[in-house]
């Protein structure tokens, strides 16, 4: 019952990248909180700053039989229809999770190509939105 968390571009650098925005939490911190958050439930966390390497996890996730994926894509949210694409052949949820408010944020943030194919989306939670996307998707899973 392994559940995927996918992370974009540039969130390597949480904690580091425009405070005001994201916070001061790294992302060894927010992993923390969503494994805490899965109560035992196998959590693959990663993140790359490689497109590529985000639609093979998601290839990787549908082939092993994942229950659900977390994905904060990040700069491909607004750029990206091949990881749109890639969730499209997703079978089970998936929720969209952004740490800011997008909608709130200059207009270039506020188009997702991820939203019309997702189960769910999440947005100005901060970090916090992470145990929180966890939570919902275990309830989504069942």
């Amino acid at each position: 019952m392994t559940i995927h968390i996918l992370n974009g571009p540039n969130l390597n650098r949480l904690g580091k990248r425009e405070p005001e925005i994201y916070g001061h939490t790294t992302l060894a911190e927010v992993e923390a909180w969503a494994r805490d958050a899965a109560q035992g439930t196998p959590v693959e966390f990663r993140q790359s700053n490689a497109e590529s390497q985000i639609i093979d996890w998601i290839h990787e996730a549908i082939d092993d039989g994942a229950r659900g994926i977390i994905i904060n894509p990040a700069g491909l949210t607004f750029t990206s229809v091949p990881v749109m694409d890639a969730l499209k052949m997703f079978p089970g949820p998936i929720i969209e999770l952004h740490i800011s408010n997008i909608h709130r944020r200059e207009a270039i943030y506020h188009k997702s190509l991820m939203s019309p194919v997702v189960t769910a989306v999440i947005a100005g939670l901060g970090p916090k939105g992470y145990p929180t996307a966890v939570r919902a998707l275990l309830e989504l899973i069942g």
